[in-house]
This record gives structure tokens, C-alpha cells and sequence, in this order.
């Protein structure tokens, strides 16, 4: 078992210098921050004390022994254990309501016996999930607030314990790294925050060798999803369903209508987030029909 924490990256690159190397199998502890980095632990914070240098780290990466370009790498999820408080925030011009709110609000949630305390009647089921997690991308340098093909801030709430995520490889190694850990979040994130909170992720990494993806795809217990995300939400949308089509057409040996019509009758469609500077969507499909997704 693998333990990493405090080695932080605002970007994802394979020019970042990895933590240790790991191997195919092996378990890894993510001690991860929040959003903020955790500089805001109060509610009599505001966010002209928030240095938006130190947004979205991520921890990591980790050198994956064996992970090579066009391989797919699959990260399960096995545990996500958060801290006792959360924070949430709401600042003008940013979220879908951003252009209503007149000031900035920074506000402390305390996390009580798996419920999220918003006020004293209005306690939210804690559900924790994974707002950042990637490899390197194929070129250049991506800060983690930056959905794409490589991961990123895709603030899925599907990737939760439980669930495995399936992330292209484009570099040696992989260079995965994680973290924006959220207590609870809503589909599509409107107020640009869900409650944001440190955690602790475990998780087991598998090399899937000979198989090549070209976007994010994931597993849970009910449905297989494909992962999109980009600037045009309609793009966004195109991109999950066509990847999710020509899966169909694959796996149950069906043509390009009739996988496009069982995808209408039985696929949703669903947001993950649409306030960072790509918006991601999924496409599901139950695994009463799709058992996998490779």
C-alpha cells in the first residue's frame, strides 16, 4: 500500500516530476486538499483572502510501471473517506447564476454522522466524489481546473466509491494524480462549487494492455458511461453519445441506427459540470443491457 500527500501540482504534464513509481495492481492512498487548497476554513473568510494561484491542486502524479502511450488505464475506487467540514462558496459572474450575485459568500458546513449540516433542518446525505482526477495529457500543460481527454476537473459525481474509472494513456507511465474532493455536489455544479472538502482516496490501479480509448469512460454498479467535455456544450454532447453509440454497435453487434435507437429508448444523458472552462457531460447506459464496456 502506497501513501501520498502534500506533493501538490496545479497542472497536469508529463514534465512533472512523479512522487514514487507504482506497478500494475498495486493500491495507493491519495491524501488530498480541497478546491481552495484549504485556505478557507471559516465563514467569516472572504474570497478576496483566496490566492487564485493555488486553485484545483491536484496530488501527485504517480509513475505507473508498465502504463504505455495507447494503453488504458483503470483506476478503481475503493474508498473515500472525507474531513469534518466542508466549505462552499458563492462569488459573483461565476456559475450559471454567477450574474445574480451581488456579493461574495464564503460558508463553513460541518460533516456530522454522513450528512452534510447546510443548517440544523437542512442536513444533505453525504456522497463523496472526485472532482479532478488524470494522467498527463498528450502535449503541453493543462491546469487542473481543465477538464479534457486526459480527465481533469470533469466533476463527475459518478466517480464515487465503487466505480471504475477508465483514463486514455498517452506518456509512459501515465502520471495519474487527483483530487477536489466533494463531500455532496449536484449535476452540473451551478454555483461553481460542490462541498468542497479534504479526503483521503483509495484506490487500485490496473494497466489495460493492447486496448487504446480515446476519452474518459467509467463503470459503477448500474451503468457504463462515456465522458465528454468541451468549450461548445453541444459538442460535448455529441462526442459522449457517439462514443457511447459506437460502443453499442461493438458490443451488441448492432448498426449504427440501431444502436443509435436503443441508445434513445434506454441512454441518459446527464451533466457533470457546465461552469469550468469545458463543460463535461455523460452518456449512461444501464448494464442490464451493456455488462462492460470492454
Amino acid at each position: 500500500m502506497y501513501t501520498i500527500s502534500n506533493h501538490k501540482i496545479y497542472s497536469m504534464s508529463q514534465n512533472h516530476k512523479p512522487v514514487f513509481t507504482v506497478h500494475d495492481g498495486d493500491e495507493i492512498v491519495f491524501e488530498t486538499r480541497d478546491c481552495f487548497d484549504n485556505q478557507l476554513t471559516s465563514s467569516d473568510q472572504t474570497m478576496d483572502q483566496l490566492d487564485w494561484e493555488h486553485i484545483n491542486p491536484a496530488i501527485g502524479p504517480v509513475f505507473i510501471e508498465g502504463a504505455a502511450s495507447n494503453d488504458t488505464l483503470k483506476v478503481s475506487i475503493l474508498d473515500i473517506q472525507v474531513e469534518s467540514y466542508g466549505i462552499m462558496v458563492a462569488v459573483p459572474d461565476n456559475g450559471v447564476l454567477g450574474k445574480l450575485v451581488k456579493t461574495s459568500e464564503v460558508r463553513k458546513i460541518p460533516i456530522v454522522d454522513g450528512y452534510a449540516v447546510f443548517r440544523e433542518d437542512l442536513k444533505i446525505p453525504c456522497k463523496p466524489m472526485i472532482g479532478v482526477i488524470g494522467v498527463a495529457p498528450p502535449k503541453g500543460e493543462i491546469p487542473c481546473g481543465t477538464p479534457g481527454e486526459h480527465g481533469g476537473n470533469m466533476d463527475n459525481g459518478k466517480i464515487a466509491a465503487g466505480a471504475a474509472l477508465y483514463l486514455p494513456i498517452f506518456h509512459d507511465g501515465a502520471m495519474l494524480a487527483m483530487g477536489d474532493v466533494h463531500a455532496a455536489m449536484g449535476d452540473g455544479e451551478i454555483m461553481v462549487s460542490g462541498i468542497e472538502v479534504p479526503a483521503k482516496i483509495k484506490v487500485k490501479i490496473e494497466v489495460i494492455k493492447g486496448i487504446s480509448i480515446s476519452a474518459p469512460m467509467l463503470e459503477d454498479a448500474d451503468y457504463c458511461y462515456t465522458i465528454a467535455s468541451h468549450e461548445d456544450l453541444e459538442k460535448a454532447i455529441f462526442q459522449a453519445a457517439s462514443m457511447m453509440n459506437e460502443i453499442l454497435m461493438d458490443k451488441l453487434h448492432l448498426s449504427f441506427n440501431e444502436a443509435g435507437m436503443l441508445l434513445s429508448a434506454v441512454g441518459n444523458l446527464e451533466f457533470c459540470q457546465v461552469v469550468d472552462p469545458k463543460r463535461t457531460v455523460r452518456m449512461a447506459v444501464p448494464r442490464t443491457l451493456l455488462k462492460t464496456l470492454f
